[in-house]
């Protein structure tokens, strides 16, 4: 009997042959059916949840500006979501970085992250998780505050 194929591993590629193909893959996401026009969004709601404490925090990082969760700094640089009239879909761009003082930081992520497929391109560190939930506008979404973060503690 012939041997069947595998399909194919992304961890067999490089990260930046890995970060080709996940952009690929938001261009056909994002895209959909009829090749959709995407909307640029100032504004990414982000998830992160400390896995020590298991306390789960949501927080908006506006387009360029970094922001802190634990000691990760967190810079989206680009935040993309479907038009209303097409399914739902939001994926941003962000670079991750560990923040240790005294100390360089260390770059723990870098690509994109999509709120309808978590898993298809996560943040792996032992500590924190981080994920998309949403793409919004600024004057849509409630103000940020500075480094507040809202807290909830998982039971």
């Amino acid at each position: 009997m012939g041997r069947v194929n595998s399909p194919v591993r992304l961890q067999k590629f490089p990260a930046r042959q890995r970060n080709v193909l996940w952009l690929a893959a938001l261009g056909i996401a994002l895209a959909g059916p009829g090749f959709a026009e995407t909307i640029g969004e100032p504004v990414a709601l982000l998830q992160g949840l400390d896995k020590i404490t298991a306390r789960v925090s949501k927080f908006e990082a506006p387009v360029g500006t970094p922001v802190r969760f634990g000691n990760l700094s967190i810079r989206v640089r680009d935040c993309e979501k479907n038009s209303p009239e097409d399914p739902p879909e939001s994926a941003a761009f962000l670079e991750i970085d560990e923040l240790h003082p005294g100390e360089a930081s260390l770059r723990v992520f870098s690509g994109w992250m999509f709120a309808s497929s978590p898993a298809l391109s996560a943040l792996e560190h032992p500590i924190y998780d981080v994920n998309v939930l949403d793409c919004r506008t600024a004057s849509g979404s409630p103000p940020a505050s500075s480094g507040k973060v809202e807290e909830k503690t998982a039971r």
